[in-house]
């Protein structure tokens, strides 16, 4: 994928909404020394507000709006919890139920910037989550959260004892390895070391529903990316063995 190619799910007049790659800032850093997705749609749509964000490494559904009284309006729906966000992400392990609500409160970390903790001084924050599949150490998972916090999914998990696979901040941050899901597992003559199956943090932006101030209702949603899809292909693989 082009750096500065990115997937337009919908646009009109309004908003323009666009399915982000993992691995590209939502907004430009303060530091304002690496390409975002905004400076990416400012080049090709003209200026655009920012409405919410996704962190650098989460892929999916991410909407900016293209004037001020857009972005007011949908800023609006985002704080004020009008807008459906659905999440897929792959955790390690399995949890004891397989649903479930979150509901633990969130705060930055008094000494560490940047990093979230559950904490009942913190904001309210809810998560639901329902496993769709277990693969041994290994699940596939969708959330639903009702609020918009910092980390809130990648917390949560790390919260029940199940963090996202991948997750450098509240998890191991260890990639995955085929020998860790195939049982005998001989790597190839011509490699000297594994090469991991995957090694990005495990989540995405899958769905987002909201109606807009026509009053028209969007459901937008973006496939799974192909990393995330071959890295299930090759857990159902091993599962059965």
């Amino acid at each position: 994928m082009q750096k500065n190619k990115v997937e337009v799910l919908v646009e009109t007049e309004h908003f323009i909404a666009v399915n982000k790659p993992s691995g590209l800032l939502s907004i430009p850093a303060r530091e304002g020394n690496e390409t975002s997705l905004k400076d990416i749609l400012a080049e090709k749509s003209g200026q655009v507000w920012t409405v919410h964000r996704l962190d650098k490494d989460t892929s999916g559904v991410i909407v900016f709006a293209k004037s001020e009284q857009s972005h007011k309006y949908l800023s609006g729906l985002f704080e004020g919890r009008s807008v459906e966000k659905y999440y897929t992400g792959i955790v390690h392990g399995t949890p004891a139920n397989n649903k479930g609500s979150i509901d633990a409160a969130l705060m930055e970390h008094p000494a560490k910037k940047g990093i979230m903790v559950t904490n009942k001084r913190g904001k309210p924050a809810l998560t639901d989550y329902e496993v769709v599949e277990c693969f041994g150490s290994f699940s596939l998972m969708k959330f639903r959260i009702h609020t918009g916090r910092t980390h809130q999914i990648r917390v949560h998990m790390k919260h029940i004892g199940h963090p996202i696979v991948c997750d450098a901040v509240y998890g191991n941050g260890e990639s995955v390895l085929l020998s860790s899901i195939k049982k005998k597992f001989n790597l190839s003559k011509k490699e000297e070391e594994e090469r991991p199956l995957f090694n990005r943090l495990a989540l995405h932006a899958e769905r987002l529903e909201f109606i807009d101030e026509q009053n028209t209702q969007h459901i937008l949603e973006a496939l799974l990316p192909k990393d995330m899809r071959a890295l299930l292909q090759q857990l159902k693989k091993w599962k059965a063995h």
